[in-house]
């Protein structure tokens, strides 16, 4: 016949011990008791504590307690990266109104808008030296001195020099490049009418 384990033998303590035994207050294990962490019986008409289950129960509150802790410390941490992402986003949108309203002033140009408008320059530059033989040719062709054709060549060169220099940033053509990239040209042309 097989002999069944033992219950082993359970000891009985007052409150005074288990608080000596937790290096707390009896008033904090009466507590503890009250919110339903340890559990008292009633011997001989005394509340007591088994110990071992005393024991085992108040490490179980304790690790919940820490967890719980741990918990929290991540939850704020979280709660930190996103406030913090959240102004880093709010940052970020207002950085780029700011840089769009200097854009639309014509303070502050887009790569893709210099590009552009050196682009026109440059077929500017260009057609009129393409336009340079043409202009030329009847005149140079009436001359036989070679001083005389390089002197009127360089007229030519110095009046395109002449007229490229006052080449002038137009900032209302660089405004109406950014609408029209916008898609803002007819919602300003009205308040240009209505102003």
């Amino acid at each position: 016949m097989a002999t069944q384990p033992s219950q082993p033998k359970r000891t009985m303590v007052e409150a005074a011990m288990v608080a000596k035994l937790f290096n707390l207050t009896v008033r904090r294990i009466q507590q503890l008791t009250q919110d339903g962490i340890l559990t008292t019986e009633l011997v001989d008409k005394k509340r007591r504590y088994d110990l071992l289950l005393t024991v085992q129960k108040y490490i179980a509150y304790l690790q919940e307690k820490v967890a719980k802790k741990g918990e929290s410390k991540a939850d704020a941490e979280n709660e930190s990266r996103k406030i913090k992402a959240d102004a880093d986003y709010r940052a970020t949108k207002a950085e780029l109104a700011d840089m769009e309203l200097k854009e639309l002033r014509g303070e502050m140009h887009r790569s893709e808008d210099v590009e552009a408008m050196t682009t026109d320059l440059v077929f500017t530059i260009r057609s009129m030296m393409l336009a340079l033989p043409g202009r030329l040719a009847i005149d140079l062709a009436k001359i036989t001195k070679p001083a005389e054709i390089s002197e009127r060549i360089k007229q030519e060169v110095y009046a395109i020099l002449l007229e490229l220099s006052n080449y002038k940033y137009d900032a209302a053509a660089y405004k109406k490049r950014v609408r029209d990239r916008q898609g803002w040209s007819e919602l300003l042309k009205d308040d240009d009418d209505t102003g």
